[in-house]
């Protein structure tokens, strides 16, 4: 059984559809691809997070720029860019 906490739907129904959709994966019934999918449909969207919002995240977590950019599978630079509002982050999945 898994630990990794389940993230929240939009509606119970949907919650209940991706709880169903993740079982039936891990029961191979369905494929990782098609669950994937499932996850974008039924998950909240993403906040915006502003260049200040960004910035105190990272301060708060004690990462470097660098480091951030490394758990984000995202350049430095990119990083950089959201703090400065030159970019905003686009929130795929």
């Amino acid at each position: 059984m898994s630990t990794k906490p389940k993230p929240q739907a939009r509606s119970r129904i949907l919650q209940a559809v991706h709880e169903t959709a993740s079982d039936l994966q891990r029961l191979g019934f369905i494929d990782k691809r098609k669950q994937q999918k499932l996850d974008v449909l039924c998950l909240e969207p993403i906040p915006p997070y502003d260049s200040e919002r960004i910035r105190a995240l990272r301060e708060q977590l004690k990462l470097s720029q660098t480091v951030l950019a490394s758990v984000l599978n995202t350049s430095p630079s990119t990083v950089r860019k959201w703090e400065i509002g030159e970019k905003h982050p686009l929130g795929r999945h």
